[in-house]
């Protein structure tokens, strides 16, 4: 074979020269461009310095109690040096053992990882991690999630400058506060709640250990779902720790013996009863402070009464229970054939959560007695009482599936049905507007429907006591005389109207209390002519019972829509002297560092942070705006007293408690009210259908409304002494007809001759006619009905 001459092999060498040169410098050019676009978006690494990740923002109780959590990543905020370094040990042990070493990249660790990534991305599977806690950070807080070369690049660049950049203490704190841990847990403090119920400092070494298994993946090490590779990690983290020298041979060996026991359901707030005030929270917070309510890190502290709200929780569901046990069995909410299988369909079916002793049960025998089994195993017969009560409705079968509970210390089970009908309860403090409880509905996990705060509904008879308040600042006093004669009105529309009183009887005149005491709807729509029906709507606007109304004579006797919070606010003038207040559930809230952000109570203060010098205390003036006379307020309590005596709501009476409050009734038994206070607290009722059709006969504000009232009250005032109503300073008592009347000076009735026989036309009654010498026989005492309008709109 010939050689290649000397310049041929010269110009091959140089030509291939010239071409390796060539690929060097496009591969050069096309590494450029590629390093170009690679970090032509690259974050800047030193906004981390300020960086705070999201945090859910906590509802509280008035008593401090946690009742709940904004924010789609719930997390809470801990500065490193409040992380116990034993967690931050674990950590390091699992994660990143060399991290006080390296400078954002364990050189080591990444060369195994990319090794394995060459043949993962061969096979088409994930790339490796090897990434240090520094370039965890990068990637948490920086960049996306992509399993890409170019983000691991771009991971180990930022995690290169992170370094540069920030103290390795402040990588740590937002490694620990920013990971995602599972159980709807963001950082360590978040999943040391939901995992253990504890905060960090009340770990133990094998809950930290198990908390930094979790960034493997949490659904690996799922603590119920995957035990046994759970606590494996867990004990190899233990190990790990030890040969660190973060803890001893013996504290290890414990550790590891330990068992994994974590909450049933991830969350913080343990306290249950306040799904509807906690949303409606959430909705006006958001109204008010927009998107950082969900996840700025807020401390919002709500005026919720935990005790009372439980109270007003379990009255309203016994109402709403015991109406509906009163209008029978409707049957069983599915049906099963008993064979294998069957348990999955009557699981199928959830309770009620407020109801956790409830079980799903089929019925698998009907013989004289019925027994039921259960899908979780057991079994038992129902007791016969509800049998009975079963057997007078739909009925009971073989297959039907049914909610039982079992009864305390028996073997029998009870049948339980979640009720159709639904309501609500509002109750708050009258001088300060602060809504102690409210509940919207039989059940929020059932229906997250507010009927509290959303449901616009007729009062009936509990808007009265505003036309008479209006009357009583119109001319009228408690002496006033007014007939209680039929009426009969043509409309606009041409119908002739002719209301009537609630048992179709009529008194003849009267003094106002007892158009108010027995709820007489013809007495209180005279009061409306002759005051006028365009003082009524503004008034009613003025006090806050309604936003509009129409100057129409049947909104005297309830024909308007408002909300029970509205109603429940309105009646707060009666006890606090004729304010105006505004019912409010956010009492505070404060940013992540503690500044406060809003407050409800916005008077002024003056000297009070002044210091204490033995002079007089400064002087608050009362929250609200004055929309009545003081001595309205307290004629009206006076008369709502009767009511509460002697009147359609007597039943409250058992309290003993000095109370005034008004039942309502809305035509056709649609809706059921009762609203009443002590001086220093108000509670209204509501018991209705959401489709507004009728409660059935006889269902008044008496008969639904006023039991929860009581067994509210009977809760919230225990413990606490029996106050009197305060009488303002001015008011003038005179005695009528055996009551203890309130008149504004100037207004009480004078001994006057007696006029000559004969009756008196009521258009020429004057407002102070009630003065013994001129009044009537008394008409005979109407029934103690129920309530209000029947057959009106």
């Amino acid at each position: 074979m010939k050689s290649l001459p000397v310049q041929t092999a010269g110009r091959w060498l140089a030509i291939a020269g010239v071409a390796t040169l060539s690929l060097i410098a496009v591969a050069g050019f096309a590494l450029a461009i590629y390093a170009a676009w690679l970090f032509h978006d690259l974050p800047d690494a030193s906004q981390l310095a300020e960086y705070r990740p999201p945090t859910s923002t906590r509802v509280y109780a008035w008593d401090g109690t946690l009742i709940g959590e904004f924010g789609k990543e719930r997390r809470i905020f801990v500065p490193y040096d409040q992380i116990p370094p034993l967690q931050v040990k674990a950590f390091l042990a699992a994660e990143d053992r060399k991290f006080f070493e390296h400078g954002g990249i364990d050189v080591s660790g990444l060369g195994r990882a990319m090794t394995k990534d060459v043949l993962n991305l061969a096979k088409g599977r994930k790339l490796q991690g090897g990434s240090t806690i520094t370039q965890q950070v990068a990637k948490n807080v920086l960049l996306s999630n992509d399993q890409t070369f170019g983000r691991k690049i771009k991971e180990a660049i930022l995690a290169r400058r992170l370094e540069q950049t920030l103290p390795k203490e402040r990588i740590l704190e937002l490694y620990l506060n920013e990971i995602w841990l599972g159980y709807r847990s963001y950082g360590v403090a978040a999943a040391a709640f939901n995992y253990f119920g504890k905060p960090l400092n009340e770990l133990t070494l094998a809950q930290m250990a198990y908390l930094a298994a979790l960034p493997k993946g949490p659904d690996n090490y799922h603590p119920i779902r995957h035990r046994t590779a759970a606590i494996g990690r867990r004990n190899w983290i233990i190990n790990e720790m030890l040969v660190m020298g973060a803890v001893t041979r013996p504290q290890a060996e414990a550790a590891m013996r330990e068992d994994l026991t974590v909450q049933t359901t991830p969350e913080r707030a343990h306290y249950r009863d306040a799904d509807y005030f906690l949303e409606e929270t959430r909705l006006r917070a958001a109204g008010t402070l927009g998107a950082k309510a969900d996840n700025g890190g807020l401390y919002i502290r709500t005026t919720l009464d935990s005790k009372l709200q439980t109270a007003a929780r379990v009255a309203l569901m016994k109402g709403l229970e015991s109406y509906d046990r009163r209008h029978g069995w409707r049957g069983a909410w599915g049906h099963a054939d008993l064979q294998p299988g069957w348990e999955k369909l009557a699981s199928s079916k959830s309770t009620p959560a407020e109801r956790r002793s409830w079980r799903a049960a089929a019925v698998d025998r009907v013989a004289g007695s019925v027994h039921v089994v259960l899908p979780s195993g057991g079994a038992g017969e129902l007791d016969p009482k509800d049998v009975a009560w079963a057997k007078a409705g739909k009925g009971l079968n073989v297959g039907d599936l049914v909610f039982v509970e079992p009864e305390e210390g028996g073997k029998l089970y009870n049948l339980r049905q979640v009720p159709a009908v639904n309501g609500a309860i509002v109750a708050l403090e009258p001088h300060s507007g602060r809504v102690l409880a409210m509940v919207g509905g039989y059940s929020f996990s059932l229906s997250n429907f507010n009927r509290a705060t959303q449901a616009q509904r007729q009062p009936g008879s509990s808007f009265k006591p505003f036309v008479y308040a209006t009357a009583l600042e119109n001319g009228f006093t408690p002496a006033s005389v007014v007939s209680d004669a039929p009426i009969s009105l043509t409309g606009g529309n041409g119908q002739l109207y002719e209301p009537e009183n609630y048992n179709h009887e009529t008194f003849g005149p009267g003094p106002m209390r007892q158009g108010l005491v027995h709820s007489l709807n013809l007495m209180t729509l005279h009061i409306a002519l002759k005051v006028g029906m365009k003082k009524i709507a503004a008034n009613a606007v003025k006090y806050g019972v309604v936003s509009s109304m129409p100057p129409e004579l049947s909104m005297a006797i309830g024909a308007g829509e408002t909300t029970p919070f509205k109603l429940v606010g309105a009646y707060s003038a009666f006890p606090n002297g004729g304010l105006r207040i505004e019912p409010h559930l956010i009492e505070e809230v404060q940013d992540r560092s503690g500044a406060t952000i809003l407050k409800a109570d916005k008077r002024d203060c003056p000297h009070c942070g002044d210091p204490f010098l033995g002079e007089e205390s400064p002087r608050i003036a009362p929250a609200g705006t004055q929309v009545m006379d003081p001595i309205t307020a307290y004629q009206i309590t006076l008369m709502l007293q009767g009511v509460v005596q002697s009147g359609t709501g007597s039943a409250v009476s058992v309290l003993g408690r000095p109370l005034a409050g008004k039942t309502g009734t809305t035509n056709d038994y649609r809706s059921a009210w009762f609203v009443g206070y002590s001086p220093n607290l108000v509670a209204g009722v509501f018991i209705g259908f959401d489709d507004n059709r009728s409660l059935g006969e006889g269902e008044t504000g008496a008969q639904a409304a006023v039991p929860v009232f009581i067994d509210f009250m009977r809760e919230a005032l225990k413990g606490t002494p029996s106050v009197d109503f305060k009488a303002p300073q001015a008011v003038k008592f005179v005695d009528i007809r055996g009551h203890r009347e309130a008149f504004k000076p100037g207004t009480e009735p004078q001994p006057q001759a007696p006029k000559p026989a004969g009756p008196v036309p009521y258009d020429d009654l004057p407002a102070d006619a009630g003065a013994k010498a001129i009044l009537p026989p008394p008409p005979p005492q109407p029934k103690k009905a129920p309530d209000d309008l029947k057959g009106l709109y």
